[in-house]
């Protein structure tokens, strides 16, 4: 297994953790502002989660297909990628 991976598993646990948490939190009728404050702890710890495996993408799978040398491939990940942040534009 790669070690970004690794870490990214290891991250996503702790992710798991923190949301059986937030569960408990509204249970337990916790107040807003608190179970707000660690929603946006789960959303961040996920960007990282979300920009480790963008960077692994770009590591591996972007370079390989420039080291191919094919520009169908080339064209392919390059659009995937335009595809996926085309989604995260408003």
């Amino acid at each position: 297994m790669k070690p970004r991976h690794k870490d990214c598993l290891t991250r996503l646990s702790r992710i798991e953790g923190q949301v059986r948490g937030v569960s408990k939190m509204i249970e337990k009728e916790r107040y807003c502002i608190d179970i707000l404050t660690q929603l946006r702890a789960v959303r961040a710890a996920l960007g990282k989660v979300e920009s480790e495996v963008l960077k692994d993408h770009a590591d591996h799978c972007i370079a390989d297909a420039v080291r191919s040398g094919s520009v169908e491939e080339q064209r392919e990940k390059f659009s995937e990628l335009i595809d996926l942040f085309d989604r995260y534009t408003p």
